[in-house]
């Protein structure tokens, strides 16, 4: 915890004061004026592409989002399965179709990150149709990425409010340093395996709900709270209790996760747009009320807290989540890779022993 592994130029944070740089810029800025498609290339290539380069970049996402017939058996093999079991599965499965698979040059990471980023919705969608009795829905090249991942959803053309809204939610969950997840892509990338076998192996770190179950914990917490005054007792009954209130608290941010101030503003449109605005007057009676004495401590809200409303709100079943999680985190998985890649080390850190030493053997029929 809090230990320096090794050097990036892919994020920065400042947990003290709630920063964050995407290769420099501010995630503010991105957030509000930038696309999807302009992070990816920005956290792949580490500039903001010209137009021609955002052209290239969005053109060959949109050329490589189907997945193959013989993945789309696979994911009916085990759609009972959690859905990030099954993108696990779905993912490394992709490596036996990808002729790029075992080369690590930086030039075939960057294609193979991109191919990924691109063919990871699909899967998610055509596991959920699969599992509802419905038939996956090819992708569609004239929508963007965020337009494309709702439509083979729901099968129906999102408006571009809704997109637009997606589209800020995958750009903030894009990067985010040496995360859990992160860490071990890492890892695996350290010992020299393909970059399907690292990003493979995050999707599995993310599942953990220490990591990234925290929007699906948020509004599951709000479901149970019901109305917006019942919102105290239900907080203080849990604290009392020595229970954790979800979505509040970060491992860096000692401040605002800055992060979560898109998605609290987008959370309270989204309500009022659907008629349903309690998610949002529960969530901020939390936040405001609540919880707001703890703010002393360095408990604030993070990015999952507004997440799972606006997920919910959206229509999308709550084991989804994490998938959508993780769908915007490919790219930020695959530039951790890339580094590690780059004069690579194997990562062996060491455990510090502390049980007993230079023990006698015992026969066993004197146990």
């Amino acid at each position: 915890m809090n230990v320096y592994m090794d050097t990036t130029e892919s994020s920065f944070i400042d947990g003290e004061i709630g920063k964050l740089l995407y290769r420099g810029y501010d995630i503010h800025d991105l957030a509000e004026k930038s696309t999807f498609e302009e992070i990816v290339h920005l956290v792949l290539y580490g500039e903001l592409p010209n137009q021609a380069q955002l052209d290239e970049t969005d053109g060959y996402l949109r050329a490589n989002r189907r997945i193959p017939d013989e993945i789309i058996t696979v994911i009916d093999a085990v759609k009972s399965a959690h859905p990030m079991d099954v993108l696990q599965t779905a993912l490394i499965g992709l490596a036996a179709f990808d002729d790029e698979s075992e080369d690590n040059s930086r030039e075939a990471n960057v294609r193979k990150a991109l191919r990924l980023t691109a063919q990871a919705p699909t899967i998610v969608t055509a596991h959920h149709r699969i599992r509802s009795g419905l038939e996956p829905v090819s992708p569609n090249p004239d929508l963007n990425h965020a337009g494309n991942f709702l439509y083979m959803l729901f099968d129906q053309f999102p408006d571009d409010e809704t997109i637009a809204l997606m589209d800020v939610d995958f750009i903030l969950h894009a990067e985010h340093g040496v995360n859990a997840s992160s860490f071990a892509a890492r890892v695996s990338a350290s010992t020299n395996s393909t970059l399907h076998a690292a990003v493979s192996g995050a999707v599995g770190t993310l599942k953990g709900p220490a990591h990234g179950g925290a929007a699906e914990e948020v509004m599951k917490m709000s479901m149970e709270i019901g109305n917006p005054e019942n919102a105290e007792e239900y907080a203080r009954n849990k604290l009392n209790n020595r229970e954790r209130i979800m979505g509040f608290g970060h491992r860096v941010y000692r401040a605002e996760d800055p992060r979560a101030r898109h998605l609290r503003e987008r959370s309270q449109a989204l309500g009022e747009k659907r008629g349903d605005p309690r998610w949002f007057q529960i969530l901020t009676h939390l936040s405001e009320d609540v919880m707001a004495p703890y703010r002393d401590r360095g408990i604030y809200v993070n990015v999952d807290f507004y997440a799972g409303s606006i997920y919910h709100l959206l229509g999308i079943p709550s084991d989804l989540f994490i998938p959508i999680f993780a769908l915007g985190r490919v790219p930020g998985w695959s530039a951790q890779c890339i580094e590690q890649y780059q004069n690579n080390i194997l990562l062996r850190p060491r455990l510090h022993y502390i049980g007993p030493m230079d023990r006698d053997y015992v026969p066993i029929d004197q146990r």
